[in-house]
């Protein structure tokens, strides 16, 4: 049972700091952005991958260990769409992060490289779709957590 708690607050805690991280990483990627601020967004979206990760990690934990046991889980349609929900975002995270890269090994051989405006705001769009699904992820969590099977 104390395992059971002990992952269920990792778990909230983990998905509350992709919140705060994707809130960070938005407030950094702005039109005109420093070469410092390029280089935090970088390591930003690099925390955030880890999260993510411990997301995941501490989830199958959750699945495996936690109380309600697998079946609960598995034969849920709200954690299937919860779970849909969370590989999108690790979907729309992808341009994001592979555009960072790019831009910082740019910015590594031209000390006065900014990236385009438009590429900035590319990027925002896709931050933003990953807030909006995180919103689902935490709706589809309490209406599992609630509601079981439809």
């Amino acid at each position: 049972m104390l395992t059971d708690l002990v992952l269920a607050i990792l778990h909230h805690l983990a998905i509350v700091s992709l919140i705060a991280i994707l809130a960070f990483e938005s407030a950094l990627l702005r039109p005109g952005i420093t070469p410092q601020n390029l280089s935090r967004v970088t390591r930003v979206d690099a925390g955030y991958g880890v999260t993510a990760g411990l997301v995941i990690v501490i989830g199958v934990c959750r699945v495996i260990w936690g109380i309600k046991g697998a079946d609960f889980y598995l034969s849920n349609p709200w954690f299937w769409a919860k779970m849909a929900s969370f590989a999108a975002i690790g979907l729309f995270s992808i341009p994001p992060t592979l555009a960072l890269l790019k831009w910082r090994k740019q910015s590594r051989s031209d000390a006065a490289f900014v990236p385009p405006d438009a590429e900035i705001a590319r990027l925002r769009g896709f931050i933003g779709a990953q807030v909006g699904l995180l919103a689902l992820v935490v709706g589809f969590a309490a209406a599992m957590a609630r509601y079981g099977g439809f």
